[in-house]
């Protein structure tokens, strides 16, 4: 089975790492967590418990998703400065307000902090234009005022 690259920003790579660095360190406190409360005695109505176990399998969960991230990443240099690719900070004027978006992989996208996926609608629409171009998107003009 061929396993497809993720695309990532420099950043985006430092903060998984950091995220899988807490929760490696956190498993001891987990399983302190199971410990006493197995301690309570019967499991079976044991709330501590099944909260504790269930924190434990969230967080191996994640770990084995991170580092399959990781272990798969393709890292973005950064976009070019005439063309929005991904790593490029685009500001635009939308519909008349002024945004400012960084084009992200998916694994990294994040709308509310500014990171737009290459495969999400707005994504796909801005791929491509350079500084200075117009075009339409649903069925609102926009205008790429920069692209860092």
């Amino acid at each position: 089975m061929i396993k497809k690259k993720i695309s990532l920003t420099a950043e985006g790579k430092k903060e998984l790492e950091e995220e899988l660095a807490e929760l490696i360190k956190n498993r001891p406190v987990i399983a302190e967590k199971i410990a006493t409360a197995r301690a309570f005695g019967d499991l079976s109505e044991n709330e501590e418990y099944s909260s504790a176990r269930n924190e434990q399998k969230m967080a191996e969960v994640r770990i084995l998703e991170i580092q399959d991230i990781l272990k798969n990443a393709k890292l973005i240099r950064g976009g070019k400065k005439d063309k929005a690719t991904l790593g490029a900070t685009i500001s635009l004027s939308m519909g008349g307000k002024k945004v400012k978006y960084t084009l992200v992989g998916p694994t990294e996208a994040n709308p509310l902090e500014g990171k737009i996926s290459d495969a999400s609608p707005i994504g796909k629409a801005l791929f491509g234009h350079r500084a200075g171009e117009d075009f339409e998107f649903n069925g609102k003009k926009v205008k790429i005022i920069s692209i860092e």
